[in-house]
């Protein structure tokens, strides 16, 4: 499979949009962090427990290493700087790194420089990314999660169990002991990486945004430089923020007050975001005037509405799954991957009668297709994918073509159905009336074409 999820590989199916936690994919991250702030902001009493959990023991961290306890307050964050178990992130590996002694000790050092920090401690402890050069989103998420290690596996467990997702027994993973401000080891039960053995553990989609509400971006450019430096102030340099703000903390705790006052336009991101109807609209008025072709990049602008209107109209029936090049008898072919998730009972035909766990979209720019189309695609499936796939292209199928499907499906029952411009924009109309379903317009094409095939 293409981008193998867990619940793909475990035969579990599942769309992103029915389950409470993001489906995690083996072997790579995905590009979301936790953002603790919305687990502040929260209505749940629960959750705002969970936040106060990871502030008080951030700043008992501090607290410790401002009397004295440098060696044991420094090893401990830097373990706690990253949760690879997660799958979150930015690596392309899945694998991050912690951040050193010395940037420990210059997270830790704050305690002992900010006279209100030594009094009070930290709200929100993602502010450190504007006192200290080098802390991102994901090193806030990493940290968050690593404290809250302890109840996100308690949440894999229960989720695993009710989901039937397998497990293996006997996994040791590190966990923080907050109120001693140790680590130790525990053996649990946990869903495994099947590559890699490593274990695995599922995060609330609630808690994910692809940017943390509090920011060095968002504090830079959105408060100093639009709501208090002024043109009779020498404003720092980006690399001088971080020296300005421990100086100047009070401004810190004037951004802080207005993050919370905004409090209610910070929400955490979709998986997915279907584009807006008028967007759809507009991509689709575009395809009336687009030549088939390849001149003035035609085929690009092609593969990007078609793109826009399957994944669109698709969800959330259809999680996509990456689009993907390939090249075949020297034509470059693109594709956009699809995971079946079997949620509605026409998926399920197409894993069980083609075997078909996610589908593949050939899309050509062509005036008419012809029977080598069906040949590069028909060897396409037969290597990596079931038996099932669709050709999106811009104009009714010539019968002596849709008779070399029908004739694939007679000898070796590989079916390969077709999406031309007209089926696009009845998709669209069905997205906007919301009637009916749109991938009901798939379903439509596939009944016709066995309609055609020998009985």
């Amino acid at each position: 499979m293409l981008r193998p999820r867990l619940t793909e590989h475990h035969g579990i199916n599942l769309s992103q949009e029915k389950v409470d936690f993001l489906i995690p994919f083996l072997g790579e991250d995905i590009p979301l962090c936790i953002d603790p702030f919305l687990l502040w902001k929260s209505p749940s009493q629960h959750y705002q427990s969970l936040h106060n959990l990871v502030v008080g023991a951030f700043n008992s961290l501090g607290y410790a290493y401002f009397k004295g306890e440098k060696q044991l307050t420094k090893s401990v964050l830097v373990a706690l700087s990253e949760c690879d178990e997660l799958g979150l992130g930015f690596s392309s590996k899945g694998k991050g790194r912690k951040i050193s002694k010395k940037q420990a000790e210059g997270i830790l050092e704050l305690f002992c420089d900010i006279p209100q920090l030594q009094q009070n401690g930290f709200r929100h402890f993602e502010i450190i990314q504007v006192l200290i050069e080098g802390i991102s989103k994901d090193r806030i998420s990493d940290i968050t999660g690593s404290i809250l290690k302890s109840y996100l596996i308690d949440y894999t467990i229960q989720q695993c169990a009710h989901l039937g997702i397998p497990t293996s027994d006997d996994i040791v993973i590190t966990t923080l002991d907050a109120p001693k401000l140790k680590l130790k080891e525990e053996r649990v039960s946990l869903p495994v990486n099947p590559e890699t053995q490593e274990p695995i553990i599922l995060v609330p989609k609630y808690w994910l945004r692809r940017g943390s509400w509090i920011s060095s971006d968002d504090y830079i450019e959105g408060f100093l430089s639009k709501q208090v430096l002024d043109d009779n102030i020498a404003k720092p340099s980006k690399g001088e923020i971080p020296t300005f703000s421990r100086v100047n903390y009070g401004l810190v705790e004037e951004y802080l007050a207005v993050k919370e006052r905004t409090a209610e336009n910070c929400s955490n991101d979709p998986i997915f975001s279907p584009i807006p109807l008028l967007s759809l609209k507009r991509k689709m008025k575009a395809l009336e005037s687009l030549p088939p072709g390849i001149e003035n990049k035609s085929d690009k602008i092609y593969e990007e509405i078609v793109y826009h209107v399957l994944t669109t109209t698709f969800f959330p029936h259809l999680d996509f799954a990456a689009p993907q090049s390939r090249t075949d008898s020297g034509v470059l072919i693109r594709d956009l991957i699809f995971y079946n998730n079997q949620t509605i009972d026409f998926l399920g035909e197409i894993l069980r009668q083609y075997e078909s766990k996610q589908l593949v979209f050939e899309i050509k720019n062509v005036s008419e297709v012809n029977r080598e189309h069906i040949f590069q695609l028909n060897r396409y499936l037969n290597e990596h994918f079931g038996r099932f796939g669709v050709i999106v292209t811009r104009n009714p199928i010539p019968k002596r073509v849709l008779k070399n499907a029908i004739d694939l499906w007679s000898g070796q029952r590989r079916c390969i159905v077709f999406l031309t411009d007209v089926e696009l924009s009845l998709m669209v109309d069905l997205f906007e009336s919301k009637q009916r379903m749109p991938i009901e317009v798939l379903k439509k094409q596939y009944i016709q074409f066995t309609r055609e095939c020998p009985s």
